[in-house]
């Protein structure tokens, strides 16, 4: 998943396989490019190995990019059609923190942009995926689609690029280059022409034919095929469907794997996208295979081209296009192993998401993110299977409720709580992974600004933790109770709650970031109501906590609170030091409250630096990022005072319209765009006048202000 810049300049993921030595289609390229010129939806079909996604990738790159980019979105390892927008959403970059679908979402985003969307690998999912397009494309005038699958999406203003083989010669040109990867030089062998011809011309059928040049000639390759044929058309070959040469030339070339290779290739195909070594040393192995045979099983496939090889921000990680990866799914159901094998590939992703958990308080945590986000296809496929059997329950709500950190810290709350609301929906149960699910649902749905069931689920959780004496569930519980309290402005409330639950936590003997965040989440509260000194105290505890252990999300709202605390002491460059560690964490980890905070707090730092052009445009790139978030400052009087005197200060400066004229121009920037200018200090709009002298600092106390009337108003949690 990927996007290329407006300079074509490609960003968010590596080259794809399909654009990896790519050779031919002359003719095809400049076709393809001249209907996107000429139609919003264009669909490249074809049958399976035939280029489609190849050509896609190298027209779409190709182009001059509009101004909001192109971006690729696969939908191949996607097998729920409810996450069909999910994928999207996740590949536009995009974070919700409300209870807004992600349809709803996309469609907030898109709204004004020009883009080029390219839909790769569809047909599983074609009607979802076509109900998709044409409401996309129906109310986003900027869009533009490039559909790739094996039949049409059938809709209205489609227009359809069907996809034939190569040519004779570039079929040619792809086997000799091919062969030329394996230290084979085929000359002007008149083997290589026929065989081309006899594999129609196929991409994926030549790639497989020149993978096993290192063992056999292009004169032994056409006479093994040929055998394989005949036995097919009873001596002739002239009524062979192109998609039968296709599935054929994959199963001779199943044919003419080991036995050991064809096992490996039938068990790689439980994994969904991509997967490492080690997954496939455990997933695989057994029953036939040893684990330590894997590597070099492996390495045979990826000669042949069966496996490809990626280089990703993780490390080497290894897939199977899908035809091929469809081909050893029925054979791994042919063989009777297929639960079997399932059973291990969940066994070893919820390992790996408890391992994940724990390495997420530890010098690893951006290790963690950048893991769990590389494996989500497989993580998905994971719970699917853990909430679909009949004895999965407890595992899957386990799974659902360990990944809390990914939902939370790293942007993925909608997702996170269909997963968990599925999970304890399943049949009752008082076991610690069901609590676990509860507070972490209850946590996700106060982050979402979902009061009503957020104090259900805190309230179960509370009732069958104390029933089965259950102290971690109750610490828990009570911690995310005090986080509700803490955001609906009642003050004295939200301390009592959190600073129990710390003393909880003390009793139980429980450390990690969690915790540290029932430290920080009071000390917010101290700082609202003016006892700075405390709340510096809170924080700088949990700065040298989050330091000795390595941790950085935590550490990131607590250095949000020692900012604003700086900030009222009158000491506006440490506040923006402060700020700006803070809002480069919070945006690596995708933590979009985080980072709205901190820009909006970096805004009052910069109007009193004396620039509040800047200010203002900071002021109205929050403001773009709030909807995002939830209720804007969660409605709150004390997460408020902070921005009305920035806005009061900077309007007073610069004047209204002026003032508009910046915001303006902030809420046009991007999450992206809106975070660098933040970092980035930058200098004031041109045009705009500069600051009359020095601003007033104004400390903020309001220990003696109402807070705002709701104590159930929708918001978001400080605490993440």
């Amino acid at each position: 998943m990927r996007s290329h810049q407006p300079d074509g300049t490609e960003v968010n993921g590596n080259l794809p396989l399909e654009l990896d030595g790519f050779v031919g289609r002359r003719a095809e390229l400049p076709g393809l490019a001249r209907a996107l010129d000429t139609s919003r939806l264009v669909t490249v079909t074809g049958p399976g190995g035939i280029g489609k996604s190849r050509l896609a990738a190298r027209v779409a790159g190709g182009r001059c990019a509009p101004p909001d980019g192109v971006w690729h979105i696969e939908l191949a390892a996607v097998r729920d059609p409810e996450f069909v927008d999910y994928a999207v959403v996740e590949t536009l970059g995009l974070t919700d923190h409300t209870t807004r679908l992600p349809h709803e979402t996309l469609l907030a985003h898109l709204a004004g942009r020009r883009l080029l969307l390219v839909l790769d690998g569809f047909e599983h999912l074609v009607d979802v995926c076509a109900a998709l397009v044409v409401d996309l494309l129906g109310q986003v005038p900027g869009l533009a689609v490039l559909a790739v699958g094996r039949r049409p999406l059938a809709v209205a203003g489609e227009q359809v690029f069907a996809l034939g083989p190569l040519s004779e010669d570039e079929a040619v040109e792809l086997f000799r280059e091919r062969a030329g990867r394996q230290g084979v030089s085929t000359g002007d062998d008149p083997h290589v022409r026929e065989l081309c011809r006899r594999l129609d011309g196929i991409p994926l059928a030549i790639e497989l034919a020149a993978g096993r040049l290192g063992a056999l000639s292009p004169g032994q390759l056409l006479e093994r095929l040929d055998d394989r044929f005949r036995l097919l058309t009873g001596g002739g070959r002239d009524a062979l469907p192109r998609h039968r040469t296709l599935r054929t030339a994959i199963g001779w070339s199943h044919e003419l794997c080991t036995p050991e290779e064809r096992l490996l290739w039938s068990r790689l195909s439980v994994f969904a996208g991509q997967f490492d070594l080690e997954a496939a040393e455990y997933v695989c192995s057994g029953g036939g295979l040893h684990s330590d045979d894997v590597l070099d099983i492996l390495s045979a496939l990826l000669a042949q081209s069966v496996v490809a090889r990626e280089e990703t921000a993780t490390g080497v990680r290894y897939r199977m296009l899908e035809t091929v990866r469809a081909y050893g799914a029925e054979w791994l159901e042919a063989t009777g192993d297929a639960v079997r094998l399932r059973r291990r590939h969940r066994d070893w992703y919820v390992g790996l998401a408890t391992w994940c958990e724990l390495e997420w308080f530890s010098p690893r945590q951006n290790e963690v993110a950048a893991r769990i986000e590389a494996e989500l296809p497989n993580l998905r496929c994971a719970l699917e299977y853990c909430l679909t059997e009949p004895d999965g329950a407890e595992l899957g709500r386990h799974l659902a409720g360990c990944l809390w950190f990914c939902w939370v810290g790293c942007g993925r709350l909608s997702e996170g709580r269909h997963w968990l609301e599925r999970s304890v929906e399943l049949e009752p149960g008082h076991e610690p992974a069901r609590l676990k699910a509860l507070w972490v649902l209850g946590h996700v749905a106060i982050l979402q600004g979902d009061t009503v069931p957020a104090l259900a689920a805190l309230q179960e959780c509370r009732e069958e933790a104390e029933r089965s004496a259950n102290p971690t569930a109750v610490a828990y519980t009570e911690h995310r109770t005090g986080c509700l309290a803490l955001v609906s402005d009642d003050m004295p409330r939200a301390e009592r709650l959190l600073r129990s639950s710390l003393e909880r936590y003390q009793e139980i003997g429980e450390l990690n970031s969690n915790v540290l965040m029932a430290q920080v989440e009071p000390a917010m509260a101290r700082a609202f109501l003016g006892d700075l000194p405390d709340a510096v105290r809170l924080c700088e505890d949990v700065r040298q906590v989050c330091e000795d252990h390595g941790e950085r999300w935590a550490r990131s709202y607590a250095l949000y609170v020692l900012a604003y605390a700086a900030w009222n002491e009158g000491d506006a460059a440490r506040a923006r030091e402060l700020l700006t560690d803070c809002l480069a964490c919070a945006h690596a980890f995708h933590d979009l409250l985080g980072s709205v905070l901190s820009i909006e707090l970096l805004a009052l730092v910069t109007v009193t630096e004396g620039d509040p052009a800047e200010a203002a445009v900071l002021q109205g790139a929050a403001a773009s990022l709030w909807p995002s978030v939830g209720l804007p400052l969660f409605g709150s009087a004390y997460y408020n005072a902070p921005h009305e005197l920035c806005q009061a200060t900077a309007r007073e400066r610069l004047g209204d319209e002026r003032y508009e004229e910046c915001v303006r121009q902030g809420r046009a920037l991007g999450r992206d765009a809106a975070v660098s200018r933040a970092l980035s200090r930058a200098r004031p709009i041109e045009g705009l006048p500069e600051p009359r002298g020095s601003v007033r600092h104004a400390r903020v106390t309001l220990g003696m202000q109402q807070p705002a009337a709701s104590p159930t108003r929708k918001g978001g949690e400080t605490a993440g």
